[in-house]
């Protein structure tokens, strides 16, 4: 299953290929239940990032604003949201009203709030696209600077700096200028936000815990290249180390999971390994994430241990919502049945 919930950028598009078990299932993991966990949004790194929370934020090299006051300066006593996107990204458009929420909710607060266009196919389409979008979209829109730089000034020194592969991508900058979070931008909580603007976000921690979370990132893309290199027990023991220090990192500990159960490539799969990290996983989320849920039931049929596979996709199934309730029903049946439900 595809635990990404950005669309990748051109220089990193023909290197990190998605699996997808259906969009639907894509879509409550990464942007129904991501609102409340911390996973980085791309687990595959762009590139060794120079640009890590606790920084100075570079200085902005904007192109054309489209829409509101351009801002050339990050100014003291003010914070700032700078948002990679572009009108191509699916992600985005999830992504935006969303945004906009907390632009309308913060903007008389100290906060600024900046769509930066950047990777963007065709520059014409943006205007048009942000005045579409009228009010869901009401921050300040720039475009990326490309005199100088053909795949933009703003995305080499941010994105590019960052590691970041994948859009949407935000950054929160403090009232001192420093870099204080970066993530897809669903995933910032308000307390944090609240915290940047009261003067109270410990910078530090959350440059210790960014960076934590960027090895565990680089464990896990390590942790997919053994499995592409067939070195199947070096790969289980990446993985259980992985595990072993993010015990109460529900989403890390499931793409470990599904991973181990359903990557084709695999032909000596540990499924005691993915049974004991899908627990993990459901333990860490309190039972209640549905996604989870599939995956640990998955694992367990795997192990013949079709009662309980299908006791725990039936929770599942029950906690589910709208489409991807739908989906969760089919591979219930199909374990009634017997039968190993399908995946992509």
């Amino acid at each position: 299953m595809n635990r990404r919930a950005a669309a990748t950028g051109p220089t990193s598009a023909l290197k990190n290929k998605t699996r997808k078990r259906t969009k639907n299932m894509k879509q409550l993991n990464w942007i129904g239940i991501l609102l409340a966990l911390g996973v980085s949004s791309s687990i595959t790194l762009a590139a060794e990032p120079t640009l890590k929370v606790g920084d100075p934020a570079p200085k902005l090299q904007t192109g054309e604003w489209v829409q509101g006051e351009p801002v050339k300066d990050f100014e003291k006593g003010k914070a700032y949201i700078v948002e990679f996107w572009a009108t191509w990204c699916g992600p985005c458009r999830i992504s935006i009203p969303h945004l906009n929420e907390i632009h309308n909710k913060y903007k008389d607060k100290g906060l600024v709030v900046i769509g930066q266009d950047c990777w963007e196919h065709d520059d014409t389409l943006v205007a048009p696209f942000v005045k579409k979008m009228d009010n869901k979209m009401t921050y300040r829109v720039a475009m990326d600077d490309k005199t100088q730089e053909k795949g933009g000034a703003m995305a080499k020194t941010w994105m590019t700096a960052a590691g970041r592969g994948g859009i949407p991508s935000a950054f929160l900058v403090d009232k001192d200028g420093r870099i204080a979070w970066i993530g897809h931008p669903v995933q910032l909580k308000e307390s944090v936000l609240e915290d940047v603007l009261a003067g109270n976000f410990d910078i530090k921690k959350a440059a210790q815990v960014y960076d934590q979370e960027q090895r565990d990132a680089q464990m896990m893309a390590d942790f997919k290249a053994l499995i592409r290199k067939k070195d199947f027990s070096a790969a289980s023991a990446l993985a259980k180390s992985l595990s072993d220090k993010n015990q109460s990192n529900a989403m890390l500990q499931n793409e470990l999971a599904w991973q181990i159960a359903t990557d084709k490539s695999i032909t000596q799969r540990d499924l005691g390994l993915a049974e004991t990290i899908a627990t993990r996983a459901n333990e860490a989320a309190d039972g209640k994430n549905p996604v989870i849920l599939d995956t640990l039931a998955r694992v367990l049929f795997l192990q013949d241990k079709k009662d309980q596979a299908i006791a725990i996709q039936q929770k599942a199934v029950e906690l589910a919502e709208g489409d991807s309730k739908t989906e969760l029903q089919k591979s219930l049946e199909s374990y009634k049945r017997g039968e190993l439900s399908k995946s992509n």
